[in-house]
Formats: C-alpha cells, structure tokens, sequence
C-alpha cells in the first residue's frame, strides 16, 4: 500500500513545479538571448571583416591605379623613382590592411578557422604574392624598364594580377561565409523560438497542474473544514468531516470529529441531566407545595380529630355501667365507640405524617453510613413481612458523611420495607455500599415486581401508591426523596419492567455546603474545564 503524500510534500511538490516552470521559461528566455547576442557578434565580426576585405580589395586594385587612372608611362612626367614609391607606398599599405585582417581572423578564429564556411588559405598566400610583387617591383626598377614605366612591367603586372585574383577570392569566401552565417543565425533563431515556445508551453501545463492540486489538495479540504465549523456553530454535531487526503488536514478534519462528537456526547449527557434535573425540581416543588397544603390540612384537622376521640373515649367511659344492661345493642354502641377512637387515631397519624412531610430535616452530624445502614437492616430483619426473604448487605467501602441519622434511616427503612413488600416468599434484597471522593452511593436492589415506565415517572409524587399489599398511603419515597434532597443527595428509581425486579439507588455527599464554601488555598491549582481524554486545563 503507497504511503499517503504528507502536506508537506505536496507543498514541496508545488514549489518545486514553481521554480521548474519558472526555470523553463529563464532557460527559454536565456537561450533566446543568447542566440541573439551570438547573431550580433557574428554580425558585428563578420561586418568588420567584410570592411577590411573591402578594404585589403580596393588597396589591391590601387596598386596600379592612381585616384582611378592609368599611371603616365612617360619618365619625363612622372620619374621612375616617385612612382616606384607611389607603388611601394600601396603595396605597404595593402599589407597593413592584410595585417589587420589576420589579427582580426586569429581572435576570431583562435584554434584556425573553425566555425568559418572556407579555410581562407588566401591569408597564408597574400603575404606571399605581396613579397613577389615587391620584387618583381625591384627587378623592374633595377632593369629600368622603358616605355612602360615600373606598372606596365609584364612581371608587376603578373605579381599584381595574382595578388589581386586572392583579394577578389578572399572577398567572395568572405560573403559565401557571411551567407552561410546568416543562415545559420537565421536556424539559431528558429531554434531560440522553438525551445521558448515550448518551455512556454510547459510551464503553462505545470502551472495548471498546480492550480489544479493546490485545488484539491488545499483548497477543497479548507473548504470542507470551513463547512464542517460552521455547522458545528448551527448546533449540528452529526455532520462530521469527510476528507480522504492522507494528510495533515485529514488528520485535523479527524480530531475535530473526533471533538464534535465528545461535544455530542457531552450535549447529550448535559441534556439529560437537566432534564433530569427539571424533573427533580418539578418533583421538589410539588412536594413543598404539598408541604405547605399538608400542614394547613395537618394543622386544621388535628383539632376536630382530637375532639372525636376524646369525645369517643369520654362517652365509652360515661356508658360504662349503662351498657352491659343494653345486652347487644350495648356491645354495638361500644364497638362504634371504640372504632371512631380507632379511626380517629389512624387519621391524627395520617396527619402527623403530613406535618413529618412539611417539616425540615433535624441537627445534622458526622455518621457511618455503613453502620447507619446496619443497624436499620437488623431491625428490618424481625419484621414480618421479612420471613422468608433475604437481606444481604455488602459495603465496599466505607463512607462518613454529614447526616440527621433518623431522617436518613427512615429512608433507608422506607426503601428496604418497600422491597419486601414487592416480593414473594424466597427473594431477596442485595444492598451494596460504595463511595468516591465527593458522594458515597447506596443501592437497593430487590428481586420483586418491578415497576412499568409510567410507574417510574410518578413513584416519587406525594400520594402516589401501586403497593402490592393495598396499605401505604404514597407518602414513604415522597418524604424520602424530600429529606435526600434536603441532604444535597438524589435518588433514583430504575426498574427492567413488571416482574423484574427494581433498583433504588441514593447518592449523598459526603462534604456539606458550608464544607465547600471553604476558601481553597492558593498553592492549591484550580482546574478548569477538565475534558474526557485530554489533560485539563490549569489556571
């Protein structure tokens, strides 16, 4: 399997199809220069060469010639001397041009006469012919030739005819060689303009190469991941991030669904709790509603309650002596009497349960929770309704917390009784004990009835009963959640369905309010924002 092409190297792949495209158009461009600054040196050579030529051609042909016309032949007119200078003063000069020439050709033509169309062997022979014509220009002198003069001398004019032949020679390799450079400045150019067009024609491909990757390899995954933030800014955390560039945006589009999706999770669970939440305080609030109702009610029928009674129990005692004489319309009137006391005692203890509902919480202190937990399931134990079924109680731990002792057993009696009475002859009640750094958790877990989902939702309600036996008036796991509540605890009823059983779990902190107020010393960090997975953060 091919590794995945880091950011990285594709950016170093860009870059290096930068400078690429940028060194071919430098190449084409430098090449085009060259071979035109190598057509202007050749040109510049060649027109110098072509003026000395012209130049080394017209000294030639002057040799003869004065301004143009033919030399008097007369000695009278013109001496043999004077004109043996006039020609040797040409002839000088003709090699001084010659000489020009050769210096020209041998910086030219260092290494001889490469690059040249023709040998131009007229430059090893001019330096020849122009030394014959020289003596041929003595031996005429010398002879005193008559009649003709020194020009007309059939040996100068035979030395001079030859010299005059190589001038003309030099002169046309001279222009076949600039024809044959023209032509080749002419392929140069060509040539220039092919390479330029197509280092032009490449870095244009590679620069659309470029735009195409930087495209797909940037551009889009940017904007992907510009997208993917702005719906996690909407609220959408189940949209994550698809990107398949084996790179480091890869890499970061993962961590960041990775991220949005503890945030999900996170949402979820806050959701959850505040729905929660917003329950328990639904619950809370309808409980001290309730309070407040139940202490009126309490309050305002505790006196009529205690005027039966004491009515009742009054007449019994008056009709003492009256009533066996009735025979059994007696013992009638006194079994009525008898039920109203009884009557009126169960309800004065309904509504000293109302009041016990109302009423806080008593003094608080510092309790095992496992011996507190003890104690309760002995006594639980000799109840009868606990004949036959079994209590077991395994702590983990052990917790000691802040409490009011009685109102916490209550509830631990409460639940224990509830849980008996839910089950059948042979079940059982396993009660664990396990505890943290901040709560210590009681769970109850019993194998009875179970409880239906609607159940769940309204167990904790005031006045709310299903219990198996028909007695209960619904007020136990009010007055339960109520003083867990006012210990800064929960509790939480979970069951699998009808005949499968329920468990009651309560939670109390094992620190108090007043605990926690507590400044935290200032060595001591603080840390903020503790995330799942990553190391918190330290203010």
């Amino acid at each position: 399997m091919a590794r995945p092409w880091r950011l990285r190297h594709k950016l170093s792949l860009g870059l290096a199809l930068v400078i690429g495209s940028v060194a071919l158009l430098l190449g084409g461009a430098l090449f085009g220069l060259s071979s035109y600054l190598e057509t202007q040196r050749v040109t510049g050579r060649k027109l110098e060469e072509m003026r000395l030529v012209v130049q080394l051609l017209t000294d030639t042909q002057r040799v003869r010639n004065s301004d143009g016309d033919a030399v008097s032949a007369d000695p009278a007119v013109f001496g043999i001397n004077q004109e043996y200078a006039r020609i040797r003063g040409r002839i000088a000069a003709a090699g001084e041009t010659l000489t020009r020439y050769q210096t020209l050709m041998r910086a030219a033509y260092p290494t001889g006469t490469d690059g040249s169309l023709h040998d131009y062997t007229q430059l090893a022979d001019l330096p020849k012919r122009f030394a014959a014509l020289g003596d041929a220009l003595e031996r005429s002198k010398t002879q005193n030739v008559a009649g003709g003069g020194l020009v007309n001398d059939p040996q100068v004019v035979s030395a001079h005819a030859e010299c005059e032949r190589l001038a003309k020679e030099l002169f046309t390799n001279l222009v076949d060689d600039v024809q044959h450079s023209s032509k080749q400045s002419e392929a140069n150019h060509r040539r220039s303009l092919l390479v330029s067009g197509f280092a032009t024609a490449l870095a244009v491909v590679l620069v659309g190469a470029l735009l195409y990757y930087f495209r797909v390899w940037v551009f889009t995954p940017i904007q992907l991941l510009q997208a993917g933030v702005h719906e996690v800014h909407n609220g959408y955390f189940d949209r994550p991030i698809r990107l398949d560039s084996g790179d480091e945006l890869q890499e970061l589009a993962d961590e960041f669904n990775a991220m949005t999706g503890r945030m999900r999770d996170t949402y979820r669970d806050l959701e959850a709790q505040v729905n929660d939440r917003t329950l328990q305080l639904v619950r809370s609030e309808r409980m001290v509603s309730v309070g407040f109702l139940a202490a009126g009610v309490a309050h305002e029928i505790n006196n009529p309650l205690a005027s039966i009674a004491f009515c009742a129990e009054a007449l019994e005692r008056r009709l003492q002596a009256v009533l066996p004489r009735l025979g059994a319309e007696g013992e009638v009137v006194q079994k009525y009497l008898r039920m109203i006391q009884e009557e009126s005692q169960r309800c004065k203890q309904i509504t000293q349960k109302l009041l016990d509902f109302s009423r806080s919480g008593g003094k608080r202190e510092r309790a095992e929770v496992s011996q507190l937990v003890a104690d309760v399931i002995e006594v639980a134990r000799v109840l009868p309704n606990a004949r036959n079924k079994l209590i077991h109680f395994a702590p983990a731990a052990t917790a000691t917390a802040a409490l009011s002792v009685p109102d916490v057993k209550g509830v631990v009696l409460n639940l224990i009784v509830n849980a008996l009475d839910s089950m059948e002859e042979g079940g059982g009640v396993e009660v664990t004990l396990t505890a943290d750094a901040t709560h210590a958790e009681l769970c109850f877990a019993d194998s009875g009835c179970g409880m239906a989902p609607d159940t769940l939702q309204h167990i904790f309600e005031p006045f709310f009963t299903r219990s198996r036996t028909g007695n209960g008036t619904g007020l136990g796991l009010s007055i339960s959640h109520q003083i867990i509540d006012q210990h800064g605890g929960t509790i939480r009823a979970t069951s699998a369905g009808p005949g499968q059983g329920s468990t009651f779990v309560v939670r109390l902190p094992l620190t108090t309010a007043a605990e926690k107020a507590e400044p935290t010393p200032a060595s001591h960090p603080h840390i903020v924002l503790p995330f799942p997975g990553r190391a918190a953060a330290v203010a």
